[in-house]
């Protein structure tokens, strides 16, 4: 018995601490930001070729922000800037930016 509750907490402690570790941080991310303002927090930005909008990320979900990151990363979406800034963060980092981003209000897209 003491084993069965030893092993559940033990398991308990482990899971918190995975979920604490995943959950972004807003003021790191805020740091780990700062190259991604440079488009998606400018109003008005576009790329040169192909004529399109960046997209602006204020507001949005932070599950959503880490996913499409996960993807560049892994070369799943085919934006060679975007896969290029993704190559080198950790999942933490993509955590903390998107916690950054998901912290502020909605900018509106122009």
């Amino acid at each position: 018995m003491k084993l069965a509750l030893l092993c559940a907490a033990l398991s308990f402690a482990v899971g918190t601490t995975q979920i604490t570790l995943a959950a972004g941080e807003v003021a790191q991310g805020r740091l780990k930001a700062q190259t991604c303002m440079g488009c998606h927090g400018a109003p008005g930005m576009r790329n040169a070729y192909p004529g399109y909008r960046v997209p602006k990320l204020g507001g949005q979900h932070a599950d959503y922000i880490v996913a499409a990151l996960t993807a560049y990363k892994k070369e799943q979406r085919s934006h060679a800037t975007m896969r290029a800034q993704a190559a080198d963060l950790s999942q933490q980092d993509m955590a903390d930016i998107a916690a950054y981003f998901s912290s502020l209000k909605k900018l509106a897209v122009e």
